[in-house]
């Protein structure tokens, strides 16, 4: 799978407040959610991002209180994948499990600025700056996050495992 877009910049220990923030858990509507993704950390940020971008940022990505809505947010959103130096843990599974793919690259996350047009090569775990010309390396996907990823995410691919066994 290539992903290709612009990306957005964040720094490090993005909290799933900042995400998504609290006042607006009272939905679980991906549209409404996604009307507020990051706005804590820029106000503008739902008013900017375009379908097909790209989120990289600093490290423990996603941390703070144990949430779905953060990562199905950032997927209404549009952004198609997050580039971080790290994630926590509970972020990265349910963002897999929801279908949003998730790269820990710590080389991308320093060089990589806001703005610039990259490329991921989901497969290969290689990230590529089209902008500046360089190229960086991710840690792999697991094979299993990978098919659960191309099934749509933990409950389709559930689905699918199920139907073959009827």
């Amino acid at each position: 799978m290539i992903i290709k877009g612009r990306n957005w910049k964040f720094g490090n220990d993005i909290n799933t407040d900042a995400i998504i923030p609290a006042r607006h858990l009272n939905t679980s509507d991906p549209a409404e959610l996604a009307k507020h993704i990051m706005e804590d950390a820029d106000k503008n940020f739902p008013n900017k991002v375009k379908a097909g971008d790209v989120i990289v940022a600093g490290k423990n990505f996603g941390c703070g209180s144990s949430r779905e809505h953060a990562p199905i947010a950032i997927k209404a959103a549009g952004i198609q994948a997050v580039i971080a130096k790290s994630f926590a843990r509970i972020l990265y599974r349910n963002a897999l499990n929801i279908s949003l793919p998730i790269f820990e690259s710590e080389e991308a996350s320093e060089k990589i600025k806001e703005g610039d047009e990259i490329e991921i090569d989901a497969d290969k775990g290689l990230i590529r700056n089209i902008t500046s010309g360089e190229s960086y390396k991710a840690n792999p996907i697991p094979p299993f996050m990978q098919e659960l990823i191309a099934s749509g995410g933990l409950v389709e691919w559930t689905k699918k495992k199920l139907a073959t066994k009827s």
